[in-house]
């Protein structure tokens, strides 16, 4: 969600605070500023909207400046302007703080502290952390930061410098992610590995209840109750490209032609032809213990939710063990019943979902089995899991899943044969599924060969205020996430639903300006699905229909028809996905909507 950046080293802090705020930008935001160190002083500069507008107040004399903090907010206490912007400062202005989460006793700390004299300039939670660090300060800042987070009750990722101590930024978390990066003669702090990668390989995680002391020499790891804390550094193995988009016009669309590449990627060394069945050695489960699992809980948000219905399909009807699918924000709340053999999986592209990662907590101490399916190694969630798998989909920019959602879908199918090869699934059927997992790459190729007749369509749908999407099946998933693929980048209201819901209320709605999008591929349900077709063709809505192949099932009820290629039933969610990616987006880039950066939405939901 907002973003975090701190530095601290021998080069002029102002131009690596800018760019580590550029590269966050895919997260969502709404305004950013920056604190630097001054000599004796804190020099604080803000501003609304994008990071190019902060980069334009370039402060006088920045080059002497060389360590600092920023930080790009989404908005949740206060509406977006400069007072609230961040970093926040006490009223003398010599501690300033970035934060990310949210404060949930801040009404009552706020209170105390004005009662005790001191006087706020924003609307914000975050302000009443400077104040309180002012009011425990003693001499020994990391003290003072410590014993003002001990007085908070939420959660936090925070970066604090001040004009009392020179060349230092102290760092911590408790619930939203910070990750120090390791230089030469100089350290950097992040929301996210992605500030750091052009700058660093070598990162330190913090973990909740945690903190650090940067200067450029050194970095020190305590808890908050001054408990040294010794960690070795990760390495980070991917990269941000240099060109960015490359030749695309938005990362959506670059990330939406990777997929074939980025699924190869899940896939690869994963499936094992000989014995037709996959290898998933970050599960960390013997055969007996698969064996022994009677039930599998998907706990997830978005577009990861979708992906984990899906799955659920999957786990039905290729392993035999009941599967259900819980919103994670929901998943602590109603008390679900976890038995020993219970098999709970997170589903989670960043790695830092908040309400994820608390349904992750909760599991584990339910004594559930849990195994994280996530796409940032060394995230949160990765490491609280214990055991999991990697989805190797490279990074993702846009705001917009795409390329996650298609890995996560194709990691839940090898996960499905792994655990039916475990049981009831024999060897031809294992290898009939291997051989159609081997297959998506390819597949994903002829779809996005079809890009320029989905593009057509698109334009002249561009003009609807209002979709339906239906599906059947393990399509019905389907629907669900080319609903809020367009919802998300368009600002149009679509709406996903199982086809035979469609006569249960919603169908009242159906008229010649409500297109509806209907998944009709060649799969069990197609010709329950030609007659749902055919009841919104009786209330003259304008029908764009997914089909398999040749198939000319639909021809007779509109001219607008979307081909993917024949595949089964399992593989078809896939390749259907993304042809309502590529719809999603030239539907948004027709109405000239901002594509990468939706409003009011973040790449990495870090509170709940």
């Amino acid at each position: 969600m907002c973003g975090i950046v701190g530095y601290t080293g021998p080069k002029p802090a102002f131009a690596f605070l800018i760019d580590g705020l550029k590269r966050l930008e895919y997260r969502g935001y709404d305004s950013a500023g920056i604190s630097l160190l001054n000599g004796d002083s804190v020099l604080t500069v803000k501003s609304i909207g994008k990071v190019v507008n902060l980069e334009a107040k370039r402060p006088t004399g920045e080059r002497k400046m060389h360590t600092g903090i920023a930080h790009t907010r989404w908005a949740t206490h206060g509406i977006p302007s400069e007072r609230n912007a961040h970093p926040h400062t006490d009223e003398k202005g010599q501690f300033a703080v970035v934060h990310n989460g949210i404060i949930e006793n801040h009404a009552d700390l706020r209170k105390r502290l004005e009662a005790a004299g001191h006087k706020f300039a924003s609307d914000t939670d975050s302000e009443v952390i400077p104040h309180l660090i002012e009011e425990f300060y003693n001499g020994d800042l990391a003290e003072a930061v410590a014993a003002a987070l001990r007085q908070i009750s939420g959660t936090y990722g925070i970066a604090v410098i001040s004009s009392k101590d020179p060349d230092t930024i102290i760092t911590a978390r408790l619930g939203s992610p910070i990750v120090i990066g390791l230089g030469k003669d100089a350290n950097m702090v992040a929301s996210d590995v992605t500030a750091l990668v052009t700058y660093t390989r070598d990162v330190i995680y913090l973990n909740d209840g945690e903190m650090a002391i940067l200067t450029p020499s050194k970095v020190e790891l305590r808890t908050l109750a001054n408990v040294p804390v010794q960690r070795q550094a990760s390495q980070v193995s991917w990269e941000i490209s240099a060109d960015g988009k490359g030749a695309y016009d938005h990362y959506m669309l670059k990330e939406i032609y990777e997929q074939p590449e980025s699924v190869e990627n899940s896939i690869r060394g994963r499936l094992n032809f000989k014995a037709a069945n996959a290898v998933l050695s970050g599960l960390n489960l013997t055969p007996r213990e698969m064996a022994q699992i009677n039930r599998i809980v998907v706990a997830a948000c978005g577009s990861s939710f979708h992906a984990g219905l899906v799955g659920s399909y999957y786990f039905e009807d290729i392993s035999g063990i009941p599967a259900s699918v819980e919103q994670a924000a929901e998943f602590r709340y109603r008390n679900p019943i976890i038995e020993p053999n219970t098999l709970v999986l997170p589903i989670s592209q960043s790695g830092e979902t908040a309400d994820t990662l608390a349904a992750v907590r909760e599991a584990v101490n339910k004594g559930a089995i849990v195994a994280s399916l996530c796409n940032v190694v060394g995230s949160t969630i990765a490491r609280e899991s214990g055991r999991g798998i990697y989805l190797h989909a490279g990074p993702e920019i846009s705001v917009a899943s795409t390329k996650a959602f298609t890995c996560q879908v194709t990691v839940l199918l090898m996960l499905a044969l792994l655990l039916g090869r475990n049981r009831r699934l024999n060897h031809e059927w294992g290898e009939n599924l291997v051989r159609e997992i081997e297959a998506i790459p390819d597949l994903l190729r002829e779809v996005l060969k079809q890009a320029p007749r989905i593009e057509q369509i698109a334009k002249a749908t561009a003009h609807a205020n209002d979709l339906f999407y239906i599906g059947r099946g393990c399509l019905y998933p389907a629907a669900l996430e080319g609903a809020l693929k367009l919802k998300e980048i368009s600002y149009v209201h679509a709406e996903g639903y199982h086809a035979a819901e469609l006569k249960h209320g919603p169908i009242a709605l159906l008229e010649p300006s409500v297109p509806v999008v209907a998944l009709c591929n060649n799969i069990p349900g197609k010709d329950k699905m030609l007659g749902n077709i055919q009841e919104c063709c009786a209330r003259k809505a304008p029908i764009i229909a997914v089909v398999s192949g040749d198939d000319d099932c639909c021809d007779k009820f509109t001219d607008s028809i979307i081909r993917v290629p024949e595949s089964s039933r399992f593989v078809a969610p896939i390749t259907t996905v993304v042809a309502l990616q590529i719809f999603a987006y030239y539907f948004a880039r027709e109405r000239g909507c901002e594509i990468d950066q939706p409003r009011n939405l973040a790449k990495s939901v870090t509170v709940e």
